[in-house]
Order: C-alpha cells, then sequence, then structure tokens
C-alpha cells in the first residue's frame, strides 16, 4: 500500500504528460483549422474555374 501511495504522490512524470496533452490539442486545433482551410480554397477555386468556363462561352 505504501508503494501505491509513494506512486500517486510522485510528479515527475506529470510535466511530460501535461505537454504531451499540450501538444495533441494543438495538433487537432491544426488540423481542424487546416481543414477549414482547405474547404475554402476549395470553394474559391472551384468559383473562379466556373467564372472563367461561363466568360469563355
Amino acid at each position: 500500500m505504501r508503494l501505491f501511495r509513494s506512486f500517486l504522490k510522485d510528479m515527475s512524470g506529470a510535466t511530460a504528460v501535461e505537454y504531451g496533452l499540450i501538444i495533441a490539442l494543438i495538433g487537432v486545433t491544426f488540423a481542424t483549422g487546416l481543414g477549414t482551410y482547405y474547404g475554402a480554397m476549395n470553394n474559391m477555386f472551384g468559383y473562379l474555374t466556373n467564372t472563367y468556363a461561363n466568360a469563355a462561352r
């Protein structure tokens, strides 16, 4: 039981876990933002393609 209590009180690995969680959160945020950016750029280039195609007729 004493070993278990000392394990719970040991905070030496807590910083590494916290940094890992922060990096994971930044990664998820970056991926979400990149997906939104990709969608907006796809819409813009689709609009431009259609506009130029219609103007060439």
